[in-house]
Order: C-alpha cells, then structure tokens, then sequence
C-alpha cells in the first residue's frame, strides 16, 4: 500500500493528498502532521516504513467538504485519490489479498470550487493565467463555478490593477515569466505556449477557428491555453464547464489601480472586510448571481457612454415604478443560483438537487419573462427574450424529479412516479416484499411466542430475525428452523430460509431500482448540459436584472440623482455625499453634509484647505466614488451630478507602511504621487490628499508645490488636491485653471465647531491646537504648544516664513526647461569623451571640467 501511497504522492507533487481508504481519506507523514494542525484533529502513528511509525490522520469521506474548506482557506492544495474498483472487483480480478487500485481524481484549489460550502454566494472565483508572448501580455480568467471565460489584453503596467480589480482566488503563470512572483501557481514554459493554446480552444470548443470569438493575440492565447491546461490538470481530464471566452480590451473600462481600489474601499476595505465598503453600502440584490455581477460592475466601470446610458435607462425604468420593482425583486428572491447549479452539474459534481434547481429557476424565469414583457428601455427588451425558452428541458424535468430532490443520489428517491414504468414496477416489487416482510414478522411471533421478535437490517447481516436474549434458547434448538448468526449484549440474531428469499427480491428490486435511477440521472444530467450555454444566458439576465432593481431601490431609498453623462472633461455635482459616511452617520442620529463640486476646463484643479476632522478627505473620496458609481451604471448621492467621462482613476488618500516590501508610509505615498504624475491624462480624476507629510516640512511642502504645478501645466486632469500648506494657496495667483476652497470651521467659547461644509477661498487657519484639544490632549501641553505656535508665528513674521523666495520661482514647465538645459551641456561632454583613449592626467583634467559645468549650471 506504502508504494502505491508514494506514487500517488508523487504525482501529487505539493498538494495534501487524501488518501480514500474505506469511509475516510487518510493522510501520511508530514500531510499529516500540517492537516493535524490546520483542522485540529488528533495525529496519530501507526505500522513502520524506514524504521519509524508512520504519522497519518484522517477525516470521514461524508464530512470532507468542511475539512476542505478549511484547508484551502489556509492556503494550502488538496489531491483526492479515489478508489477506482471495488474490494469485491479488485479480489476477482487479482486475488484475494489484492490491493484495490487508486487514482487522483481531482486537485482541489482555491481557484478551481464549484462546491456550494466552499464557495461565497455573493462572490465571484476566479482563477487566472497570466500569458505574455512577443513582448505583450494578456490575462485569461475563469469561474469555473458559473462558466464564465474572460481575455483580457493589457500592456505590462497595467496587469497588477487588472488583478486587484478580479480579486483572483488563483494566479497563475509561467515559472520562466516576468510575472511569477505575482502568481500563487507556477507551470512550466510549454503549457503557455501560444501555438499549443490556439489548438487547446479549438479543442474545447469543437471549432475550426477562433474568429468568432474575437480577435485573439499571441499573449491572449498563451494566457487562455495555459489557464486551460491548468483547469484540465486538476479536473484530471473532466474539464469544467467554459463558456466561449470573451475578448476584453483595457481601454473598454475605467483604469484603477490597485492602491486606488484600497483607498476607496470599493468592494472590500483595507481591512479585508465586505462590511464598511462601497459595494456593502449599495448592494440591495437579492441573488447570489446578482451580487456578483454588482461587484464586477463596480470593479470595472464603463467608458462606452452609450452601455452606460443603457444601463441608467433600464435603473430609471425600475425607478420609476416602485410595483414594478418590488414584484420583480420579490420573484428573483425566490429562485435559486442556476449559474452554479450548471456549473456544478458540468464539472460531474451535480446532484439531483441541482437539477432541481434548474427547473425551478428556469420554470421561475419564465414566468419572469412572461410578466415583464418586452416593452421598455432598450437592454430589457435585450434581457427578455433570454429568460424565456427552455420549455422542453422545465417540462421534461418538472416530469422526471419529485417536488424537492435530495443532494445525496446515492440512496434515490429522487426520479418522480410515473415517469418510467419500470422503475415503477421494480418500487412496488420492493414494497411488496416489505409488506411480505412485514407478514412474516407477524407470523414468526405468532409461531414462537415471543411478542418481542423482529426483523431488522444491516449493511452487514442484510435482513435478520433479532431477539432479546432471554427468549433465544428456543430459537437455538436444532429444529427450531432458525439459523444462528449472531450474539450481542442482550440480544440474538438469526435468520431463515424464508425471510432470506424475501430479502433477496427485496435486495435485487432495491439495487435494480438504484441503477434505473443513476441512468435517469446521467440522462438528464446529459439533456441539461446540451443547453447549458443558453441557461447561462438566462442566468446572467437574471443577474442583470436583479443588479438593475437593486440600484433603483437603493436610489429611492437615498434620494440618488440619475447622472448625466457628457465627453467634455467636467465633473459638476450638486449636494453630494460619500453613501458609506452618510449610512454610519444616519446610524449615530446625525445628518450628513452634502457638497456641491464644480471641476471645469477654466476650474479643473480645486485645492482644498481647512482643519483635520474637517471632512476634506470624506469630501474628495465621496467624488472618485460618484464617479466610479456613476460609469458602473447606477444613479449617485448626489442631488444632480453632470459627468465627463473619467478614463483613469487615481486617489492617494492615506496610506500605510509596506513593511514586507521595505517601504516606509512617505516611500508609499511617494510611489503612488509617482505613478499618477506619470499616468495620469485630460480625461483621468484624479484625488490627492496632504501629499508631502512624512517628511520635514520643508521638503514636504517643495514636493506638494512642483506636484501641484505638474497636474497643472502637464496632467491638465480633474484634480482635488487637500493639503495643510496654506503656501500653496500662493499658486492661485499663477495657475489659471487652479481654484481655492475650505472646509469651513468655527470656534464658539473656546471649543471648535466642525462644520463640514465646503466653501470658496482659503482657509483663515488650520485650528491644529483646537484639533488636538477636542482629541482629549492634557490641557498643559496643549498650552504648550500654543506658546511654541506663537514664537514660530513671530519668526515666521520677520523672515517671510516658509514660502519665503517662492514667488520668484519660474513656473514649473520654465523650471524643467532650466535645469534640462544644464544637464544636456555635461551629457554632451559626457558623450564626446574617448573614455579608452584618455591618459590618467587627461581623466582627472575631464572630471574638473565637468563639475565646473555643473556648478555653472547650478548658478
């Protein structure tokens, strides 16, 4: 057994391997002790290889999707080796000591579930590849739990913010790639081979040619063919369900990076958590389908302007018509998930359940279908014709399954009477042995006098006739006409000739009716997945339409504005709030304060002072978050909000030490500062809050105002930009698109009051000692600090203070020439030097007159 263990073991590579022996799946040497210590169960030792005991543990095969869940939720990757014969089939064939063959027969990975307790209902499970060929690079990601199959082709730069936007379970790439360390899976070279996964697509999806699908590069085809040979490496050959992949472009969605995605917590927060996001504060559906498809919409917000206006049109719609919306949604409440149910049925881990589900939510979807109609916007005539259809697949099942399936089809019970005539008649030669059984129960009582006989079954006796102890002696004579089989504490058991020819017609009808049902199964099963591409369709405008109601609901439900969307590049916003603030302060009793924010071409670059506390960081992120919600297709907090669209996202509020990569906060913040000046464009928005903190204030304060200078005169994007230097309100007087404003505050009899309303100009001071008095600091060293404050404001009086000499500077496009200027003079004496021709004197002669140059450039 050890050998074939080791074998198994070895093809398993670094996944656990579950062993099957029996009713449990047992784990050896060091699998064991980290299963031991993952699920807490007891490690044991047993028998002897190279002179030690074996470490091994096991859990029961009936309760191993919890010990799976917990495993993989650890990280870690599970091999389950099944029996592929039975003891009975294995003995026949080699003996009666032989070994029963065993096979992996799945690798169970994060990426790779379909099973219902393993997985989030309101979460998407991707698993992605990363593929690059010819210098360009493409991701190929799956859910294998619903089908769906997306290629996206991206440059380099942007693979990291497409990866934050999947939320990915799995990554993985080529252990040779540029982008191994961001993959949790490394395989080798060949699997993503473009050529091999242009002939591994055709494969899967029977065609001669992959135009239909799209235009497919050489990078887009080594990322779907290598996540292909993935998925096919841990089904073992039974390939989940895919749909026909869809071709994705980057510039097709709104660009977020992932330090943007963390700032605005927009499906999770920085914490990890679902609660205190943005999708946890607008998320009203009522389907799991429907809350991953609004996860996936906030992730990747649209810049077609028309698929955006669809979207609003068919939210308006639902709007507008509260009846409408409350019977749809009270309909969608009660179907189940027929993505997953196909998915399951699909990957051949399905049950009758699912085809339960599929009829019910099928049957659901049609009536669904029929009640809405056709008329209105144009994506719910799109939606309606797909929710409709299936009626041969609803009535064969509505006829082949009973009411509520079971999940189990091991024990049947689960195809409906009259639906075959045969099992039919093998159920009643069944039930009619039990009543012959039942019969003769009766008259073995009555032929020896023991009240207290019955017949009993076991999966190891089969049918028996059991007695108390005490009433056995007459049974044990030998001609009694009972068989002895076995004696236990207070009771005795036998058996007869009679009741073994009843038994044996109630066994035979029993196993005969079991396989008529299994053949039912896999020939529905087989019926089912002939359409599943259509049920999927049904599926993702269930979906749709569930996401839709549940944006109408929670824009009556907060009073939201339907945004206008223009192509000019303004961002006009009457009253708006931050919707996971307002929720928090709504809880407390307290009313938000909305703010009006008007970006133009003449006013695109708002600089926002004021007091901490003051709700400048609320105010800029409220902002990026109506314009993520508003091209994912949903109305806005907001009382009117006039839009141009934004192409690239950018915020850079707050951030935190990276510790694992050797980063301090002002590394971060800098890294990020960095990539937007580098990124952004006209069309990108763009939040920046107190750039330049973390280091002295002097620094601080000359990064902040070239910063400023080169979103303006560079970026020229949409900016809000908070800061505490009041000296940068000096550059008021030099940039015409840039405005000042603060958040407004006020000291009554000693105490300071937080108005969190927005206002023009700047701020008349920065209220840090009232600040840090409302904190609770003792009032001693707030004093002190009031006296340093006035002695610093004295030096500050007689020398001009920080910003001193700043009005002479050149601004910053004049300042870039200057210094340009003086490097081009040493890099082209740099570049006229025959540096292997030089004697040592004529080197050092060269390196003076080169720092002479760059002196004189400094001056």
């Amino acid at each position: 057994m050890m050998a074939q263990y080791h074998a198994l073991k070895a093809e398993a590579q670094d996944c656990l391997l579950f062993y099957r022996m029996g009713d449990f799946f047992e784990l050896f040497f060091e699998d064991a002790r980290i299963a031991a210590g993952v699920l807490d169960i007891a490690l044991t030792a047993r028998g002897e290889h190279g002179g030690e005991k074996v470490p091994m543990c096991g859990v029961p095969v009936h309760a191993a999707t919890a010990y799976l869940q917990r495993l993989i939720k650890a990280g870690h990757r599970v091999a389950i080796a099944e029996q592929t014969e039975s003891p009975e089939a294995a003995r026949k064939a080699r003996g009666s000591k032989a070994l029963v063959n065993r096979a992996i027969v799945r690798v169970v990975t994060a990426g790779t579930l379909t099973e219902e307790a393993l997985l989030d209902a309101r979460a998407d499970n991707w698993c992605v590849a990363i593929g690059e060929a010819g210098g360009q690079v493409a991701l190929a990601a799956a859910d294998v739990s619903t089908g769906r199959f997306q290629v996206i082709a991206l440059d380099s730069a942007t693979v990291p913010a497409e990866l934050a936007r999947l939320a990915a379970a799995e990554v993985v790439a080529c252990e040779t790639g540029d982008f191994a360390g961001a993959a949790t899976t490394l395989r080798s070279k060949a699997e993503f081979d473009s050529g091999a996964g242009e002939a591994r697509l055709k494969r899967l999806f029977a065609v001669a040619t992959l135009d239909g699908f799209g235009t497919l590069g050489r990078a887009e085809l080594a990322a779907a063919g290598g996540l292909v040979a993935y998925l096919d490496h841990t089904a073992k050959g039974a390939l989940p369900f895919l749909r026909p992949p869809v071709v994705h472009r980057a510039a097709t969605t709104m660009a977020i990076d992932a330090a943007t995605r963390d700032s605005l917590e927009l499906t999770c927060t920085t914490g990890g958590q679902r609660k205190g996001s943005l999708l946890d504060a607008i998320d009203r559906t009522v389907t799991g389908a429907g809350a991953r498809a609004l996860a996936a919409d906030l992730g990747a917000p649209l810049m077609d302007k028309a698929a955006i206006d669809a979207r609003l049109d068919l939210v308006a719609w639902f709007h507008d018509d509260g009846a409408v919306r409350e019977r749809l949604r009270a309909a969608l409440r009660a179907l189940p998930d027929i993505a997953r149910a196909i998915g399951r049925l699909a990957a051949g881990r399905g049950s009758p359940r699912d085809l339960g589900q599929l009829r019910d939510g099928l049957d659901g979807a049609w009536a669904l279908g029929e009640r809405i109609g056709s008329e209105g916007p144009a994506l719910l005539a799109e939606i309606a014709p797909r929710l409709r259809g299936h009626g041969a697949l609803i009535d064969l099942l509505r006829r082949a399954l009973v009411p509520a399936p079971p999940i189990e089809a091991s024990d049947g019970g689960y195809i409906a009477a009259g639906y075959d005539v045969a099992l039919d008649d093998l159920r009643d030669a069944g039930a009619g042995g039990r009543r012959a059984i039942a019969a003769l129960e009766a008259e073995m009582r009555g032929a020896t006098g023991v009240s207290t006989l019955k017949i009993r079954h076991n999966n190891v006796l089969g049918y028996h006739v059991e007695v108390p102890a005490r009433a056995a002696d007459a049974l044990m004579r030998p001609d009694s006409g009972f068989t002895h089989r076995q004696t236990l504490a207070g009771v005795v058991r036998f058996n007869t000739p009679a009741l073994h020819e009843v038994a044996q017609k109630v066994s035979q009808a029993g196993a005969h009716a079991l396989a008529a049902e299994a053949a039912h199964l896999e020939d529905l099963t087989a019926q089912a997945l002939g359409v599943r591409e259509a049920i999927a369709a049904t599926a993702d405008a269930l979906a749709r339409l569930d996401v839709a109601a549940s944006l109408a609901e929670r824009a009556a439900e907060g009073g939201w504005a339907r945004p206008k969307l223009v192509e000019h590049t303004c961002f006009d916003v009457e009253g708006g709030r931050h919707p996971v603030v307002e929720a928090a302060v709504a809880r407390s009793g307290d009313r938000f304060v909305a703010n009006d924010c008007r970006l133009s071409e003449g006013s695109r670059l708002w600089l926002v002072t004021g007091p901490n506390m003051g709700g400048k960081s609320t105010f800029l992120r409220q902002n990026a978050l109506i314009a993520v919600l508003a091209q994912a297709g949903s109305y806005v907090p907001a009382a009117a909000a006039t839009l141009g669209l934004v192409d690239r996202l950018f915020s850079r509020v707050g951030a935190s030490d990276n510790l694992a990569r050797g980063r301090s906060t002002f590394m971060v913040e800098m890294v990020e500062t960095a990539a937007i000046l580098a990124q952004a464009t006209p069309r990108s928005f763009v939040i920046l809050d107190e750039v330049g903190r973390g280091t002295s204030t002097y620094d601080g304060l000359a990064i902040a105002w070239a910063v400023v200078e080169a979103i303006h005169e560079d970026n020229r994007c949409r900016c809000l930009f908070a800061t505490h230097y009041h000296e940068l309100t000096r550059l008021a007087e030099r940039c015409d698109a840039l405005s000042l404003h603060h958040v407004r505050a006020r000291e009554w009899k000693g105490e300071l009051v937080l108005l969190h309303e927005l206002a023009d100009g700047p701020a008349d001071r920065s209220y840090g000692l009232a600040v840090a008095r409302l904190a609770g600091m003792a009032p001693q060293t707030v004093a002190r600090a009031k006296a340093v404050l006035a002695k610093l404001e004295a030096g500050r009086a007689k020398t001009g203070g920080l910003a001193a000499g700043l009005d002479d500077l050149p601004l910053f496009a004049a300042a870039a020439v200057t210094e340009e200027q003086a490097c081009d003079a040493i890099r082209a004496e740099v570049e006229s030097l025959d540096v292997d021709a030089l004697t040592p004197r004529e080197a050092l002669d060269t390196l003076y007159r080169l720092k002479a140059l760059a002196r004189d450039g400094a001056s």
